[in-house]
């Protein structure tokens, strides 16, 4: 049941529009608040009075309404609910979520807002089918844009084929799946490191690595959508903080280490970040260069932050998970290092100059556990983030019922 759930559906040009009449009507029916954005095109359709009439709440259009942001601006719009449903989603509107367009009131409320969005396409087959098309779809994909449909069946203009919009119940379906997905670690608490660690050389240089951040702030920001209590440590990087995580940003492994010492305890702990193994004793200033003499660094080993959440005591996760960065013989060096570190699992990952890995969207995980190798397909790195969520999610329900 969707009682007390908060949801923004977005209703786009297309004759499936008739649809979203009925969709609004079952999932009041199911216990939600409903309110609506209705696109130019799908005012040639419907119109806001039967969508207001049905949901029970005024039915919005316009992107420069006074009136409307006086009353309910667009970005309170998007906050205020706890899903966006575009139903349906045309092709003109999955590609403007796609290249971040916001030149209306739901594209401005698509690119706006940090809650889960769910799309059911509607079109016709050969807009579906084309390649534009289904490369939006895949980036919407990677963004964790969840979708339902569409289906094969009789279309507009005595046409059939994919592109069919899924029918009212199975998008309340896919809703209410949703929400049950999002408590699966409600009550759970997550610690995450992500980036890389800069130790300095002086006040000007620092030793430092590749590490963007992409990977270990998907990871976060699944585990948050999955109800987790999430506190982020980040290295210096240029990811935009994950909603509804707890940020502390770091810079050298030493801040790392204590902040992730100073969150505990937690149930979980996935370490991502690609801490620096040395720093170098600082120069109190900056060094110069001399005729003929290269200065020596004299590098110092940092702390083994995983090593240190892994090991046995009270304070130690129920869950420790780890990273592998290797360039070659990925599989034993992971093995390995699992066991060196006495982690739970390790991801381990290519990160070779070829994979295109470090700063990359995509990555190829190996899942390495006790009972021994699970292996990705190449995905992109939120769509990592959602599987491990799901797994740490799953782990944990086996583990509570023991």
């Amino acid at each position: 049941m969707l009682h007390g759930r908060r949801i923004l559906l977005i209703v786009s040009g297309g004759i499936a529009a008739y649809k979203s009449l009925d969709l609004i009507r079952r999932l009041r029916a199911r216990g939600a608040t409903v309110r609506c954005i209705l696109t130019a095109g799908a005012q040639q359709f419907i119109t806001p009075l039967s969508a207001s009439a049905l949901s029970g709440e005024k039915a919005y259009t316009d992107l420069f309404s006074l009136t409307d942001e006086s009353e309910m601006g667009h970005l309170r719009l998007a906050q205020e609910s706890d899903l966006l449903v575009v139903a349906p989603a045309s092709a003109d509107l999955i590609a403007k979520m796609a290249g971040g367009l916001a030149d209306d009131l739901a594209s401005t409320a698509l690119l706006a807002t940090d809650k889960p969005i769910l799309i059911a396409p509607a079109m016709n087959f050969r807009m579906w089918g084309h390649a534009a098309t289904q490369q939006n779809i895949a980036t919407l994909a990677q963004r964790g844009v969840t979708r339902v449909g569409p289906n094969a069946g009789p279309l507009a203009e005595n046409e059939s084929g994919m592109g069919r919009m899924a029918e009212p119940l199975e998008i309340v379906d896919a809703v209410e799946k949703i929400f049950r997905t999002g408590e699966t670690l409600k009550g759970r608490r997550a610690l995450i490191t992500s980036g890389p660690t800069h130790e300095p050389i002086d006040p000007v240089r620092y030793i430092a690595n590749r590490s963007s951040g992409k990977q270990g702030h998907a990871i976060a920001e699944a585990l948050a959508r999955l109800g987790a209590d999430c506190t982020l440590v980040s290295g210096p990087t240029e990811e935009a903080d994950p909603p509804g995580v707890k940020v502390i940003h770091v810079s050298t492994a030493r801040d790392m280490q204590a902040a992730c010492e100073a969150a505990l305890p937690v149930d979980i702990a996935v370490c991502a970040a690609a801490v620096a193994d040395w720093r170098a004793e600082a120069a109190p200033g900056k060094l110069k260069k001399k005729d003929g003499a290269t200065p020596a660094l004299k590098l110092v080993e940092n702390p083994d932050i995983l090593a240190g959440l892994s090991q046995p005591g009270n304070r130690r996760p129920r869950l420790v998970v780890g990273f592998a960065a290797e360039t070659e013989n990925v599989i034993a060096n992971a093995k390995a290092k699992r066991l060196r570190k006495g982690c739970d699992w390790i991801l381990a990952n290519d990160v070779s100059a070829s994979t295109g890995v470090f700063g990359g969207a995509q990555n190829t995980i190996h899942l390495i556990d006790a009972d021994g190798v699970e292996d990705w397909p190449t995905l992109g790195k939120r769509e990592i983030g959602d599987k491990l969520a799901q797994r740490i999610a799953a782990f944990l329900i086996v583990k509570a019922a023991e």
